[in-house]
């Protein structure tokens, strides 16, 4: 299992910490989901990224059956947009991209019909369930996807709260083969309290092998660079450095 934490010889934090340089979880492309409405709000987010620190965002659009169907080439055209956009404003940022799929049956289709999912980074997949219900077949979805050689990353697990009564189906779904991705606004009660006593736990047990925005808005990153959040951050990855044990 990866890890999101090195261990430092000190447990000194400077004033202004943030826990990544890359994020591998955002919604900063234009006008293609819930995200970025347009390209300016796009600049906006990014320079507000940058002032927190991050240095990349791996933009991870939702690709979701009855809502956004978005492919390689919406998904392109809509980074080459925010691409040119960032050189023609001097903008010292790297921004790539992939996808957010939901675990649905247009999941599968695309599975079997052998379409190559958009990845993070090598076979590093951003999969995501849906909110409303627990999904039945949690464990075909995941041997589908290695089975094709991918490893999938499961979005946010401790935003779906028909587990938050069993905290034990975040160590099965370990053991299934999900990575999991902690939103760090999670952990600041940003999404309710019981969100962030699951992320707390998925991180203290050492569950979780990413942690990331998930910046959609303004609300976001208002909220991600609030000094008391900032705070929050630093007491829990006190004496830690994220690391995913990747290079992206």
């Amino acid at each position: 299992m990866f890890s999101i934490f090195k261990k430092k010889n000190t447990v000194s934090i400077s004033k202004g910490y943030f826990p990544i340089l890359t994020d591998i979880h955002s919604h900063i492309l234009p006008g293609i989901d819930d995200g970025s409405p347009n390209i300016d709000t796009s600049i906006n987010l990014i320079e507000g990224l940058m002032k927190i620190g991050i240095k990349k965002s791996i933009a991870t659009p939702h690709i979701i059956g009855d809502l956004y169907r978005n492919n390689s080439i919406t998904i392109n055209n809509a980074l080459v947009l925010l691409k040119n956009e960032i050189t023609a404003r001097n903008i010292d940022f790297n921004v790539s991209a992939a996808a957010e799929y939901m675990l649905d049956d247009y999941f599968l289709e695309l599975l079997t019909n052998k379409i190559p999912l958009l990845t993070i980074k090598d076979n590093f997949v951003l999969t995501e369930f849906s909110y409303a219900e627990r999904p039945y077949n949690q464990q075909q979805m995941v041997f589908c996807l290695i089975t094709e050689g991918y490893q999938p990353i499961l979005a946010h697990p401790e935003r779906y709260g028909y587990y938050h009564n069993d905290y034990k189906q975040y160590h099965l779904l370990n053991e299934l083969g999900f990575l999991l991705q902690v939103n760090l606004l999670s952990l600041t009660g940003y999404y309710g309290k019981p969100v962030a006593k699951a992320a707390n736990y998925i991180v203290k047990n050492n569950l979780a092998s990413f942690t990331a925005t998930d910046l959609h808005h303004s609300r976001h990153l208002q909220a991600l660079q609030l000094p008391s959040n900032q705070r929050i951050f630093a007491e829990i990855f006190a004496g830690k450095t994220f690391n995913t044990e990747m290079s992206f």
